[in-house]
């Protein structure tokens, strides 16, 4: 008896939801190489001779690759999601292992096009990660979409700083193993992982103690960062020697997989709830807001939206209520005596399953995509050339930077995640907000960099971090809210598409051009003849030779520009927030809206 216990408990510990969310943490872990990009970039510059307009080509690839994840949605839908990750894994060790053989004189050199490609795939490895983790524990979590979202987002963040720690304890001279790392890394993790993370009916294990689990994530997370912070600015300022970089990284691994406690404790130290104690909790249909039903009164509730006075949403909440409960009973009358016939909707309403193409009709959905555009956009130019920026700057440490932003970023992600859960969840105002937010703090992290002042780059690099972290667990969670759970994997990676197409634009064109221009005009002014000759040798070979800029002038037009399109972006989110104020009120509000039955 005692041994069917246990192998009941043991059952229980591979179903429980929080085994699947404390997983999908470390598999997010993985899912952040692209974050390393500006410590990889300065070493594929120097042994292929790139220039920097090269460098921001691999950089759009790599984006490209984070981003691009149709096939990893498409993919989802028709493997079982531990054959999903499997692919994911091998893309990650064949395009990062191949760029690792050709930068170390393994394999023979490639064109630009080619290496392009093979960034692409590697990178692209994530977006199977990424969506198999977010849709598994949004599943599993329906209530707590913010939380979940904005932790998992948080934990790829930060894996840039984790494995740049891994690499300081290993410490090659050779500076392509971290290509190498990169590579071999995350497929470890993600095979042994990948029959863990999926949907497990999560719905069904509401547990009054899940406030206390979050709580306790929420705290290992800010103690992870905390800690993580104090050890890079420890080895940036003290030379520490390779046993105590050892110890930190092994404290660093222990803080990882603390969160293991939850689903232990669950299965094995807590009593199992009694059968009928689940039925008194609330079903999925009842905590979930996301839906709503389609029937009579919600045809009448569309019609409401379509007719209403713009005044009415501007009335205070009781005054507001009883106008629009006038309304519905006048429609309802005038539908009954055939007065009026009420037209049936050709699609479904926000807060209903849209499909894509049933999104990508809506303003709503635009609006977020170039919100994210221009707002996450400009963040992944500064975390693509943070490299070059601090370089340019006189920083010899480029790391120091790159495990900064990686750091807050996962807080931006974090509290983005918790903060607009706050919004929704106490005062039924739209999750865009928080974005909007988010998009003015990054537009005064532009104005730093642009400025160059003592200490900007430690400054812009807190801001843009936090901002641009706080995108991804919003704009998930408000996607899922508007146009619903059912197709979440491909509308999430088409949203996704907003992060290569500002880059392209930002990094791609106008941040290496202006660079590059800068660089052109200080060797010219040094070196002349130099300059023109190597202008002739160029045309006649097709050979850039690299070019360096110094100065806060490198980025200074560019970082102008960005924090002006973070401005718009700002507009743009404000407009979306007036546009779904009265979603919100529907789904999550007290004083919403009666429903007639």
């Amino acid at each position: 008896m005692g041994g069917g216990l246990w192998r009941e408990r043991f059952g229980s510990f591979f179903t429980n939801r929080w085994l699947v969310f404390v997983a999908a943490m470390w598999l997010q872990s993985c899912a952040g190489i692209g974050y390393l990009f500006g410590s990889i970039s300065p070493v594929i510059k120097g042994s292929l001779g790139y220039n920097q307009r090269q460098v921001a080509r691999l950089g759009v690839a790599k984006d490209l690759g984070d981003s691009v994840g149709f096939l990893a949605g498409s993919l989802c839908e028709v493997l079982p999601l531990w054959a999903a990750l499997l692919v994911g894994a091998l893309q990650n060790f064949v395009g990062y292992g191949w760029v690792w053989l050709v930068v170390t004189g393994r394999a023979p050199t490639l064109p630009l096009w080619a290496m392009c490609i093979l960034i692409f795939v590697g990178t692209n490895g994530e977006t199977y990660f990424n969506t198999v983790a977010l849709v598994s524990c949004v599943q599993n979590f329906p209530k707590s979409r913010g939380p979940v979202v904005g932790i998992l987002k948080g934990f790829a963040g930060l894996g840039g700083a984790i494995l740049t720690q891994i690499y300081a304890t290993i410490h090659s001279p050779d500076h392509a193993s971290l290509i190498f790392m990169v590579a071999v890394g995350p497929a470890m993790v993600v095979i042994a992982l990948m029959f863990i993370v999926r949907p497990v009916g999560g719905h069904r294990q509401v547990r009054p103690t899940d406030g206390k689990s979050f709580t306790f994530i929420y705290s290992v997370c800010l103690l992870l960062a905390a800690y993580l912070m104090g050890v890079m600015l420890l080895e940036d300022l003290v030379n520490l020697n390779r046993t105590l970089i050892t110890v930190f990284t092994v404290i660093l691994l222990i803080l990882i997989l603390i969160p293991i406690v939850i689903p232990v404790s669950l299965s094995f130290w807590l009593e199992p709830k009694a059968p009928e104690e689940e039925t008194l909790l609330p079903g999925p249909q009842k905590q979930e807001p996301h839906g709503l039903r389609q029937d009579s009164s919600e045809l009448i509730f569309s019609e409401l939206e379509d007719e209403k006075p713009k005044e009415v949403d501007l009335l205070p909440a009781r005054e507001r209520q009883k106008r629009i409960a006038q309304l519905q009973t006048k429609l309802f009358q005038a539908a009954a005596e055939g007065a009026v016939r009420v037209k049936r909707r050709r699609g479904p309403h926000r807060g209903e399953d849209f499909t894509l193409m049933q999104a990508l009709i809506k303003a709503d959905f635009w609006l977020i995509f170039f919100s994210l555009l221009l707002g996450s956009g400009s963040g992944l130019t500064v975390i693509d050339n943070l490299g070059q920026m601090s370089q340019s700057l006189g920083y010899d440490n480029t790391h120091i930077f790159v495990s900064m932003i990686s750091i807050w970023n996962f807080l931006g992600r974090i509290g983005g995640g918790y903060f607009s859960e706050v919004i929704v969840r106490d005062y039924a105002y739209p999750r865009s907000i928080a974005m909007a937010v988010a998009q003015l703090v990054m537009a005064v992290g532009h104005f730093f960099f642009a400025m160059g002042w003592p200490g900007a780059m430690y400054i812009g690099t807190l801001l843009i971090g936090l901002g641009y972290g706080a995108h991804w667990a919003i704009v998930p969670a408000a996607a899922s809210e508007l146009f619903g759970l059912k197709k979440f994997g491909a509308l999430y990676n088409f949203l996704t598409l907003a992060n290569p197409a500002g880059s392209l634009v930002f990094s791609g064109l106008i941040a290496s051009s202006i660079y590059d221009h800068e660089a052109e005009k200080q060797a010219h002014r040094h070196h002349p003849w130099q300059q023109n000759w190597g202008s002739i040798f160029s045309g006649m070979f097709g050979v850039d030779e690299p070019l360096k800029c110094e100065g806060a002038i490198c980025f200074y037009l560019t970082s102008l520009i960005m924090s002006g399109f973070c401005v718009i972006a700002f507009v743009l989110s404000m407009i979306l927030v007036y546009r779904t104020k009265i979603v919100y009120a529907h789904l999550y509000g007290k004083t919403s809206a009666p429903r007639l039955t």
